[in-house]
């Protein structure tokens, strides 16, 4: 069978991660998108556990999610309790989702020490825990916790918990690989003996705490699963669940199983970058597939290959799930580099250029400067190569001043002259600090002609001392990035003095800003 059902439990497992922390009104807006992009089921919390995921079932009531499922997440009954007795199972029916995933142990070890219970009295928590939810109607994923271990440790009486989920009725016994621990082979022989004694469809829940967390829900799938549980981005508890945004396109791209579509493969990378957003924690670039440099490309001997054909040092097409080539610029970079960038703009550069470019590039990457993150001046380079290039300002002198003032404590001011259009502007800026004034100095001089600046905002400025071993004297580095009109941008400035190095990132980057088609529109 080629489909595989995807089950994502990023609302519940995902933010069992230690510095993530979701409203309710951020788990309604990533279900949506998850329902948007093709899942099959999305878990939505624990309802028995918390007010918060009790909400949010309450409100996802009211959400189109399309084809997609809402599961809700529980535990077996208590096994001195009946099911109508049992506060979680009453709180599972209480959320009113067509599916209910219910977590039982599957390990003799985990009954005895963590139930206290006998293995009967837990056969009979999973036996009934589903029957219940069956005879309410309910569709019932039954997750076996701790099922590898406790296979290995006793293999029938594994078996035996899911035959029990299965004999109630089970429409999923889903394989948990709990601790994160076993190797892909390991996984893979254990779930194809299962698939010899269970009938039912099986899917497979990994951990990724020895790094095999994809590798092992692949091999769970070449073992006879057909949904398998994850979550965007890995993320989870410890070091992270089975991480989708990987197994997915390996699935489809490389196995040949059916996810989902095409068209929806294509917003695999928007939909990782949006959760990452959602959860407010930084997209990690060398992420397989989805990463910012998933399909960079440094070395010059590579780019040389890849302007001949992209298949020579890719494994796939970046477009196919939504992302895209991008040529590294740096002091390993050859002619190819600059070349595959100029084209991206539109810019026909012949070899000559493409070197001229390269030899400044090397020459001020050994004075302290560093392109890899600054991609915005390296642009700036190419554009101003064109012959029908204007410069939107030009920059003449500037000068800045800090002092302490017994009234106003610190301050710093600024005037910066710069000809714009033929006019040469004097203006002068306060700040918190030199940089600060400086900045809002050159913005005074420029926004009254090009009013599309004030849209622009800072948001990231970085500092690096380059070598620290002398001091106060030492070479620095200043990369600032900005944000406007859609678009993020980085420029790069190095000086010894930390005003030149972050007076040559600004400036480009409000250059940046006002080329067109990247940056805002100019305006004015």
């Amino acid at each position: 069978m080629n489909q595989v059902y995807l089950y994502d439990t990023t609302l519940r497992d995902g933010t069992q991660r230690e510095d993530i922390s979701l409203s309710v009104d951020d788990k309604l807006v990533i279900a949506k998108r998850l329902a948007d992009f093709g899942f099959h089921y999305i878990e939505g919390g624990w309802p028995g556990s918390n007010p918060k995921d009790a909400e949010f079932f309450a409100r996802a009531a009211k959400l189109d999610l399309g084809a997609a499922k809402l599961a809700a997440f529980g535990r077996t009954r208590q096994k001195t309790k009946t099911c109508e007795q049992d506060s979680n199972l009453l709180a599972l029916l209480e959320a009113k989702t067509p599916v209910v995933t219910m977590v039982g142990k599957s390990s003799d070890y985990h009954v005895k020490v963590v139930l206290t219970a006998t293995l009967e009295e837990n056969l009979a928590m999973i036996r009934d825990s589903v029957a219940y939810m069956k005879s309410k109607g309910r569709e019932v994923v039954f997750d076996a916790e701790h099922f590898f271990d406790g296979f290995i440790a006793n293999r029938d009486y594994a078996l035996a918990t899911l035959r029990a989920a299965a004999d109630a009725g089970a429409d999923w016994l889903v394989l948990c690989e709990t601790n994160g621990g076993k190797l892909p082979w390991e996984v893979e022989e254990i779930v194809r003996e299962v698939g010899k004694h269970i009938a039912t469809p099986l899917g497979v829940h990994c951990h990724n705490d020895s790094g095999c967390g994809v590798s092992n829900t692949l091999s769970a799938v070449r073992g006879g699963c057909t949904q398998i549980q994850g979550t965007i981005n890995g993320y989870g508890e410890r070091v992270g669940n089975a991480n989708l945004t990987t197994i997915i396109p390996n699935l489809q791209l490389k196995m040949g199983k059916q996810a989902v579509s095409a068209e929806q493969l294509r917003e695999l990378t928007s939909l990782s970058h949006y959760v990452a957003e959602v959860v407010n924690l930084k997209h990690y670039n060398h992420a397989p597939y989805i990463g910012h440099s998933a399909f960079a490309h440094k070395g010059g001997i590579h780019v040389a290959a890849i302007l001949k054909s992209p298949d020579t040092y890719q494994h796939i097409d970046p477009a196919l799930v939504g992302n895209e080539m991008r040529s590294v610029v740096s002091e390993l970079s050859g002619r190819g580099n600059i070349q595959l960038n100029a084209q991206a703009l539109g810019i026909d550069l012949n070899n000559d250029d493409a070197q001229r470019v390269l030899n400044d590039i090397k020459q001020l990457e050994h004075e302290g400067f560093t392109f890899e993150a600054a991609e915005a001046s390296v642009e700036l380079m190419l554009h101003r190569l064109r012959s029908d290039y204007v410069r939107p300002f030009e920059l003449i002198d500037y000068f800045v001043v800090t002092e302490r003032r017994q009234s106003r404590g610190l301050l710093s001011e600024a005037t910066v002259k710069v000809k714009v259009n033929g006019e040469v502007k004097f203006v002068a800026a306060e700040g918190n600090g030199p940089v600060n004034a400086l900045s809002g100095a050159l913005r005074n001089a420029l926004e009254g002609v090009y009013p599309a600046l004030k849209s622009v905002r800072l948001i990231d400025y970085k500092v690096r001392i380059l070598d620290s071993a002398n001091g106060t004297s030492a070479q620095i580095r200043v990369l600032i990035t900005f944000q406007g009109g859609g678009k993020v941008w980085t420029t790069v400035g190095a000086s010894a003095n930390i005003i030149e190095a972050s007076w040559h990132a600004l400036a480009d980057s409000l250059e940046y800003a006002l080329v067109e088609p990247v940056g805002v529109t100019q305006a004015g």
